[in-house]
């Protein structure tokens, strides 16, 4: 999977050598990308997507060549249509821009155009560096989250990490309480105590969605522990994860809960 392409993605091509930024001006009719969708194109590689394909191997192309000359800006339309071997129907206005100056911040390539910024991120937390932990963080960090990944125990009984670096924290609860409040928490540790004392933290607060990995039996301990404290645990989501995808495997609940905070975020739901 190609990662969205990122400002600071492009200020080092930038700095580098020669970089072009490929936007989708406008998008007519059924389209892979939404207007505004970016990618950044040097000779030798590529970051982001405006929708792949051919459209998007004749962006490319077209970006190259244009950083192999003089000019600082090519146009294309580009219809979606037999003659490109494409059936979408839609069609592509493509505006490629040589980029000579890092940029400080987000900028647009022409005075009303779409803006080149980072894609929004809703921010994630994820306590614990099991299985199940690293599984999902591997499943979250190409999606539209900001990863916070925590585990209170040495560096030697996580797994393997992966491009998401985690922190160990010995009191996991302070990340809890310094957290947004659009935070969306996700508990799966190696003991149900400092789970618990997570969960009374988030709950004390506002908070985006908070899930608990666990059965049944656990959130009903959880929820009889939490009232002892004065906490309503009517928000707290445990099991994790959507019914409709069963499997205890770390990889089936990874997607399973990546699919859930999708499912919420794109309905406006924990936020």
């Amino acid at each position: 999977m190609r990662a969205a392409a990122t400002l600071s993605d492009l200020a080092r091509h930038v700095r580098a050598g020669p970089t072009a930024v490929a936007v989708l001006a406008r998008a007519a009719g059924s389209t892979p990308r939404e207007a505004g969708a970016w990618m950044l194109v040097t000779p030798a590689e590529t970051a982001g997507t405006i929708g792949g394909g051919e459209a998007e191997r004749r962006a490319i192309e077209a970006a190259r060549a244009l950083l192999a000359g003089e000019a600082a800006r090519t146009d294309l339309d580009i219809p979606l249509g037999p003659e490109i071997d494409q059936c979408c129907g839609g069609r592509m206005a493509v505006v490629i821009v040589r980029i000579a100056t890092p940029p400080a911040g987000p900028f647009a390539l022409w005075e009303g155009g779409p803006l080149i910024a980072d894609p929004p991120r809703q921010p994630v937390l994820v306590y614990g560096a099991g299985h199940v932990g690293a599984a999902l963080v591997a499943a979250l960090a190409p999606l539209p989250f900001a990863i916070d990944w925590i585990d209170p125990r040495a560096e030697a009984l996580w797994p393997v990490a992966g491009a998401v670096p985690c922190r160990r924290l010995a009191l996991p609860e302070a990340a809890a309480a310094a957290a947004p409040d659009d935070a969306i928490h996700l508990v799966m540790t190696h003991s149900h105590a400092v789970d618990l004392e997570i969960v009374a933290t988030v709950l004390a607060r506002p908070f985006a969605f908070l899930g608990l990995i666990g059965s049944a039996t656990k959130r009903a301990t959880f929820v009889r522990r939490l009232a002892e404290r004065g906490l309503d645990a009517t928000r707290l989501t445990c099991p994790i994860g959507l019914d409709t995808i069963p499997g205890k495997e770390p990889a089936v609940i990874a997607a399973s809960v990546a699919a859930q905070l999708l499912i919420l975020q794109r309905a406006g739901g924990p936020r």
